[in-house]
């Protein structure tokens, strides 16, 4: 890991990913969890203060960033629900099948290199009933921001930790297993190519 990716990465990606458009979305997202959750990609914990602690019993933080995993533990500390940080990546989870009432994954499905594959692993980890919560960034539904987004990953990726900005979320999604219950698509403030979010819910398929 460069230094690049250790000490300045988890600072520019918690300053950009805590915009308050982007944490507008977390909080309409995040008190949806329940039970034993499983948050992919937690990174530096920007969605613990949105858990409710009435209905969460424990927050299982993955992350293959220990940087990340640092800047988290400081915001667990105020909220009331027990953090179990696992410094790993989500295309081979180390847990039981059917161990989680709840998958958490937002602002994640971007970066990881097989994000097809760890979906498979959410949903291997998730319990017959689960619910998985998703907001992620993808691409958008014009052509012309399209083919922006695909000039511009090849340069992104490297500044911000392999992040794509043409994944196609929904389509990711049913790959993986699972069927989109809800799923609300805008454009958020800011430059198009990087601020077409998805947000629902969506449950394993049988």
């Amino acid at each position: 890991m460069s230094l690049y990716d250790r000490f300045v990465l988890p600072h520019l990606i918690d300053c950009v990913c805590g915009l308050g458009r982007v944490m507008e979305q977390r909080a309409a997202l995040i008190p949806l969890a329940r039970g034993n959750v499983l948050e992919v990609g937690a990174g530096t914990g920007l969605n613990f203060r949105y858990y409710d602690a009435s209905q969460v019993q424990c927050i299982h933080a993955l992350d293959p960033s220990a940087g990340m995993h640092r800047l988290a533990l400081q915001r667990a500390d105020a909220i009331g629900i027990p953090v179990k940080p696992l410094t790993l990546g989500a295309e081979t989870i180390q847990a039981d099948d059917a161990s989680f009432d709840t998958v958490v994954s937002t602002f994640t499905l971007c970066t990881i290199p097989d994000a097809v594959a760890a979906l498979a692993e959410m949903r291997r980890v998730l319990k017959p009933g689960g619910q998985l919560l998703f907001c992620e960034h993808g691409t958008a539904p014009e052509a012309s921001v399209r083919r922006w987004q695909d000039r511009l990953t090849p340069l992104w990726k490297p500044l911000a930790g392999g992040c794509h900005l043409n994944r196609d979320v929904p389509a990711m999604l049913r790959l993986g297993g699972f069927a989109i219950d809800d799923c609300e698509q805008r454009y958020l403030p800011g430059p198009k190519p990087m601020m077409y979010v998805y947000r629902g819910t969506a449950r394993a398929t049988a």
